[in-house]
């Protein structure tokens, strides 16, 4: 038998750990590969059947839940999310940038306006800036308040929209784009003879006010259904406002029907409107400075009983509540209070409380952790009080501002549930003279009653006024042509049903 020396076995031993190690780390890497194509194939798979699920589970289940479609909307709540949509293909001709004014109401007409301006334009939208320098001071971004990869994703087979700028636009690398607003009330035409040929020399146009900028008739029926699309399926609000929103409207339900009474009795609209009906001397005057403090509200000296004679103020908490009394509620109904602050408290709040006991706000139904989140952000306090809004049993507003006009355009998407439109100059009438002793209860309660008769929210089509659009009927109110398709358009509003002034 061969026998090796110490020196050999070690020379040898040297040679064959080096082998060794190669062999060990191969076996490594062959194991590390084949784990990362196993889990990249699972991936894939798991992509694959979370697709084919969204797109098939409407149909799976459309047959269940006794809902037939109708060309009517009648859901009870909005629809559910599309599935994942092709992106439209389309040679971009710019970016816009936009910064909403306003409150959250006012904001979310505008971003469905946006939107709809850059599918006509076929331009790129940066996701909108939302107000922070209003009275509210909301310092909420897009995000905080609407789900913003719903808004993107469902929106692009329609519109591209992207979160920021590339960074060959940003003002860090001193580009600066063209800054303007564009003129309220504009069809069409101004957007692509006007605005259009500005992004082939400007790139980047920023509309730094974009309230009222689209008019409300006149415009392309497609692009009315898009304004809708955007309105009523790509505007989600965020998780968790939906989450506690939607416990606030089961809290409500279970005790029974809830009337959502907007009392935009706030310090805000009192000061901008002038209106101090109510109000003692101290209270007036206090009103007044704020009006003041804001250069925007220019209309300094107001009258407050003329403006209230005309119907421009929102009713006081002592005249909703005899309204509602002569509407016919009964005094054992809930009444769910959407609005902040009210001005004066709990003084001016005692005659609609004696009246209907069952009065409940947020902070009176929630813990007070639950909205701590939302305190300080009044747009994403007024996102829980239009959730709540939408799904009451009756909502009935006491000033047609923004959030009055938007929640009753989507209470008539949800089936033209009940929405009471106050003629305010009418019941200012009839409220002086029943206090003055002119009118008896019963006779109130019977002009009450007879003059709104045809404003409880009912199908009929919108009031188009030739060159006042300020004052023909908001489209958000009232998106007709989202309500019914083609020929059913008549059945539903009826051919003469009609309030169009010339």
């Amino acid at each position: 038998m061969e026998v090796r020396s110490e020196s050999e076995v070690q020379v040898r031993s040297e040679k064959i750990l080096p082998l060794q190690g190669q062999v060990i780390q191969r076996t490594r890497l062959k194991v590390w590969f084949i784990r990362v194509c196993s889990s990249i194939l699972i991936w894939t798979c798991l992509v694959q059947l979370i697709a084919v699920w969204e797109l098939y589970q409407p149909r799976l289940f459309s047959g269940f839940g006794g809902y037939t479609k109708m060309s009517v909307h009648v859901e009870e709540t909005l629809p559910s999310p599309l599935p994942l949509l092709l992106a439209r293909n389309y040679t971009n001709n710019g970016f816009l940038q936009v910064s909403c004014n306003g409150g959250l109401n006012q904001m979310r007409a505008a971003i469905c306006d946006m939107v709809t301006v850059a599918r006509l334009l076929n331009i790129t939208l940066v996701v909108p800036e939302l107000d922070k320098t209003s009275f509210w001071a909301d310092p909420s971004n897009f995000d905080d308040i609407f789900d913003v990869r719903h808004f993107i994703a469902s929106l692009r087979d329609e519109v591209r929209i992207i979160k920021r700028l590339p960074k060959r636009f940003s003002r860090r690398y001193g580009y600066q784009p063209l800054e303007m607003p564009p003129v309220s009330w504009s069809n069409e035409k101004y957007y692509l003879q006007q605005i259009l040929p500005l992004f082939s020399k400007h790139q980047v146009i920023h509309f730094n006010r974009t309230d009222t900028r689209l008019a409300n008739n006149g415009i392309p029926l497609e692009l009315q259904k898009l304004r809708c699309r955007v309105n009523f399926q790509a505007l989600k609000f965020t998780p968790d406002i939906e989450a506690l929103g939607e416990k606030l409207v089961r809290m409500l339900q279970e005790r029974g029907p809830f009337v959502a009474l907007h009392l935009r009795y706030e310090m805000d609209m009192l000061a901008f409107s002038g209106c101090t009906h109510g109000c003692t001397v101290e209270e007036a005057e206090e009103l007044k400075r704020l009006r003041y403090a804001f250069p925007w509200w220019r209309e300094k000296e107001i009258l407050s009983e003329e403006r209230r004679s005309q119907g421009l103020c929102p009713l006081t908490p002592e005249e909703a509540a005899l309204i509602l009394q002569a509407l016919g509620f009964e005094k054992d109904i809930q009444i769910y209070i959407a609005s902040g602050d009210i001005y004066g408290g709990e003084r001016r709040l005692a005659v609609l409380r004696a009246a209907f006991p069952k009065i409940v706000k947020k902070d009176m139904l929630l813990e007070p952790g639950e909205l701590r989140h939302f305190q300080n952000h009044s747009s994403q306090m007024a996102a829980l009080d239009f959730v709540v809004s939408t799904s009451s049993s009756v909502f009935v507003p006491t000033y047609d501002g923004n959030m009055a006009k938007v929640v009753e355009g989507h209470r008539r998407y949800l089936g033209f549930k009940k929405t009471i439109r106050l003629d305010r100059k009418r019941l200012v009438e009839l409220l002086d003279l029943h206090h003055n002793g002119t009118l008896t209860w019963d006779e109130f309660t019977a002009a009450v009653r007879q003059s709104h008769e045809g404003r409880m929210g009912q199908p009929v089509r919108r009031r188009v006024i030739a060159d006042k659009p300020k004052e023909e009927d908001y489209f958000y109110a009232n998106p007709q042509e989202c309500l019914c398709e083609g020929k059913t358009c008549d059945d539903l509003f009826g051919h003469d049903n009609s309030t169009a002034v010339q």
